[in-house]
């Protein structure tokens, strides 16, 4: 492992491992062991080149990049309604090598399994995770096996196992995540992905590769922005994001920190139920019954205390919206030329939303290309073509 220690954020513990703080898991809390948060002074964002390894300081991993070109992704205006007063942008993660943001992740947590000297990653994941675990393994040269169910789709099955992976295949998540659990304690394999329960989140180190997102919006928006939308399962994702910009402000790279809000199916949305309660200790235990949508990725029965801890300290928000919304935006981003998965149109659904009612500008990060999860997108019906010698030059 590392060298960089991990401390509980919400009680201090120390930790060893990636199983979450056992102190917590005691009291039925998920909390993840962190690394400190990286000095940034001296640095300029206008020199930052963007993606994880931009600046290798702020990461808590040792030795050589496990690189692919991720990072530095594009930003994508939406076009709003005739007068609407503000701006709607999505950070397109789907640019990433391997489709997704999780290729931030990887790169960081594949480059310490490296440097712990490990021969094996694993992941648990419904698809995103898997693939880029198996294309960064690949790079560096280890072997991966992914531990995954039925559910996932075609697509991502398929790219797993063109990324030279072990796919391991269990009839749900609970069973998966036992797997895997027993794979790296027989093993001793490197567990790039969360296996407890109640989930505490994913590889601490690699989680730090998200901060990189953080940086690429202060430094291509500096301090217009005034929210940051992200669609969120087990807020990895959403608190990488908010440790990035916490540390941007504390270096005074930035005024102010943005809002962070958590968007959610609400076929299982924990955080939205967990902030209708005003006591912490409450909202830390929210429960919620999970079902499934189309936005296979997201979607879980109890919030993470660090996704919780992220929208406190930025004073965000979480919103849950119907699959018939966030389908309808899938469809209509795909009309202006934007194909995202489910999970991300969930994102900009609620962004749409935020930019309504609070106005500013306003960024969804879609996280993943629509090309992960192609069942079920409705298609429409070819426009008959007249003879080709009838069409105008």
């Amino acid at each position: 492992m590392p060298s960089t220690p991990l401390h509980c954020p919400r009680c201090g513990t120390g930790a060893e491992d990636f199983s979450g703080c056992g102190a917590c898991r005691a009291e039925g809390i998920g909390a993840n062991p962190v690394p400190p948060l990286a000095e940034l002074s001296g640095l300029s964002l206008r020199t930052y080149p963007g993606g994880p390894w931009g600046w290798p300081s702020a990461l808590p991993v040792t030795g050589e990049p496990v690189t692919l070109g991720e990072g530095g992704t594009p930003n994508v205006r939406v076009p709003l309604p005739d007068g609407a007063d503000g701006e709607l942008w999505v950070k397109y993660e789907g640019a990433n090598p391997t489709g997704s943001h999780k290729d931030r992740a990887m790169s960081v947590g594949v480059a310490a399994a490296v440097a712990a000297g490990a021969d094996t990653v694993a992941a648990a994941s419904s698809g995103n995770a898997g693939a880029a675990a198996a294309a960064y393994a690949a790079r560096a040269g280890l072997r991966c096996v992914v531990f995954t169910t039925d559910e996932v789709p075609e697509p991502l099955r398929a790219q797993i196992d063109a990324l030279g992976a072990v796919r391991v295949v269990r009839k749900d998540s609970s069973a998966r995540n036992a797997a895997m659990r027993e794979a790296v304690e027989r093993f001793g394999w490197y567990p790039l992905t969360s296996f407890a329960s109640p989930s505490p989140g994913g590889n601490t180190y690699a989680n730090e590769g998200y901060k990189s997102v953080a940086y690429e919006i202060a430094r291509d928006f500096g301090d217009r922005v005034s929210a940051v939308v992200v669609p969120t399962s087990r807020a990895d994702l959403l608190s990488g994001i908010e440790r990035g910009f916490r540390e941007l402000r504390t270096a005074g790279l930035l005024a102010r920190v943005p809002r962070l809000v958590a968007a959610e199916p609400d076929a299982a949305a924990p955080f939205t139920a967990a902030l209708a309660r005003s006591a912490p200790a409450e909202q830390e235990r929210t429960s919620v019954p999970y079902r499934p949508s189309p936005a296979f990725s997201l979607g879980e029965e109890r919030p993470t205390w660090q996704g919780l801890d992220a929208l406190r300290r930025s004073d965000g928000s979480a919103v849950a919206v119907p699959t018939e919304v966030f389908m309808a935006e899938h469809q209509s981003l795909g009309a202006q030329g934007l194909f995202l998965e489910p999970s991300s149109a969930v994102g900009v659904a609620v962004a749409r939303r935020w930019v309504r009612e609070h106005g500013g500008l306003v960024i969804a990060v879609g996280t993943a290309t629509g090309l992960k999860a192609t069942a079920g997108i409705r298609g429409v019906e070819p426009t008959a073509i007249p003879e080709l010698s009838r069409l105008t030059p």
